[in-house]
């Protein structure tokens, strides 16, 4: 993409109402802009962010053997009645009424739609296991909706739902979700600590909240700090083996880590006094085990193994696609703006021309360009006649990891400059080397993330 082609509308001040790292930098990079409040425009390069996030979601859940569909945001008051949670809800959910006047909802969550659906289709216990996911837009009327897409009232969310025929096999599916989530934030460039955690309007008693440490995290944590040293990497997991998914959850729920509601400080005295940490931390994601707390009021049943009706044993998983893009910015930052982990990256590789309008400055911009696209990669090229000050701070802004950096003087010489957006680091490499290592560190992600 030609940046003189592009719609990013940057700001060079900060918004007066944006109090935390993430949405400053995300309404000064031109990746959001307020409709209302709690809610969000996403423009094109937070859209991209958005939607890079949400193929990794996808990739790793289908890995997991779980199964994508699509629900509606609107549902019906009726099935919230069924389960009981249509007044128990709370003024967060928007209710609404049809020019019927039937009672409606937006959707804060599908745990009664998706049981809907599955009591209608499903009857035997031959078909189970059974996980069904989505990607959709939910909305919260939260009281006050601050600090821009961290705490929203629309958001951008996964959510999973799992049907087994006894609690054994709901609680496999249980630690196959935990496993494919570690995954998940891992490829995006988070470490998202698994943390005992209070289940709230979802209900149940196993439940596990994933947090990405910063000081502007809405909960207090309490952790082992053994457990930042853990990692998946490129490890092939066998999502089938309950063996293999129990010795990871085990080996990631050992260390002490709970939020401030579950924290016990008796057993928190236990850990070595070198290893306590206590933090705020982003939630990302919760995982849920609830039994037959919503098959047992709304008849989702199957025909057990002896021919007769079993309520089917279910669980719920969530992770905030777009609250993971404020998270990471939380995370990965400076005074500069954004670092973006190659993972989740808007666009591979920045090229700036130091001097447009000069012939061979032009021509090797352009060779970059296209042989950056030649191998699958997406640069962005700043061809603005601009300054070279204003074109590097925009670059530090939208925080890409790599730079390409192309002026008349490293020409006379035969290379061009390629900067390391995270270490600040460059090197002078002639135009085709750098291209091949751009190319490299990608590849090198991509057999991280699939072996």
């Amino acid at each position: 993409m030609r940046l003189s082609k592009y719609f990013l509308p940057v700001l060079k001040e900060t918004p007066s109402d944006a109090q935390i790292v993430s949405h400053r930098f995300m309404l000064r990079a031109g990746m959001i802009k307020q409709s209302s409040a709690g809610i969000y425009s996403w423009l094109p390069m937070g859209f991209k962010v958005l939607r890079k996030l949400e193929n990794i979601v996808h990739e790793e859940q289908i890995r997991a053997g779980h199964i994508p569909m699509l629900m509606p945001t609107l549902q019906s008051a009726d099935l919230w009645r069924e389960s009981g949670r249509y007044d128990a809800y709370g003024p967060e959910m928007l209710r609404i009424r049809d020019r019927h006047e039937r009672d409606m909802l937006y959707g804060p969550t599908n745990e009664e739609l998706i049981t809907d659906i599955f009591r209608s289709h499903v009857g035997s216990y031959k078909d189970l296991p059974l996980t069904l996911y989505h990607i959709q837009w939910k909305f919260r009327d939260e009281v006050r909706p601050r600090f821009g897409v961290m705490r929203g009232r629309e958001f951008f969310m996964k959510d999973g739902y799992n049907f087994d025929l006894t609690k054994e096999d709901a609680l496999h599916s249980y630690n196959r979700h935990m496993v494919s989530y570690l995954r998940t934030y891992e490829r995006m460039g988070l470490q998202a600590i698994p943390m005992r955690a209070d289940s709230g309007p979802i209900g149940g008693d196993d439940t596990h909240e994933f947090l990405v440490l910063a000081e502007t995290g809405e909960s207090e944590v309490f952790y082992d700090s053994a457990i930042t040293d853990l990692k998946l990497g490129d490890k092939s997991v066998d999502y089938s083996s309950w063996d293999e998914c129990a010795a990871i959850v085990k080996e990631w729920t050992t260390p002490y880590a709970r939020t401030d509601e579950t924290h016990d400080e008796a057993v928190f005295a236990d850990v070595p006094e070198t290893r306590r940490r206590q933090s705020r931390g982003i939630e990302v994601g919760q995982i849920f085990y609830f039994g037959t707390k919503y098959s047992d009021p709304m008849g989702a049943t199957v025909q057990g193994p002896d021919g007769k009706p079993v309520p089917v044993h279910m669980g719920s998983h969530g992770i905030g696609v777009s609250r993971l893009a404020g998270a990471i910015i939380e995370a990965s930052h400076d005074d500069k703006g954004i670092i973006w982990p190659e993972g989740v990256t808007p666009f591979h590789v920045g090229i700036v021309n130091l001097k447009q309008g000069d012939s061979e400055a032009d021509g090797a911009c352009e060779s970059l360009y296209n042989a950056l696209i030649a191998i699958g990669l997406e640069p962005l090229y700043d061809d603005r006649n601009e300054r070279a000050g204003g074109k590097f701070a925009t670059m530090d802004l939208i925080g890409l990891p790599w730079r390409i950096t192309v002026g008349p003087r490293g020409l006379k010489n035969g290379v061009v400059e390629l900067t390391s957006r995270k270490t600040g680091e460059s090197e002078e490499l002639p135009p085709e080397q750098a291209v091949e290592k751009v190319a490299k560190i990608y590849a090198s992600h991509r057999v991280a993330a699939f072996g």
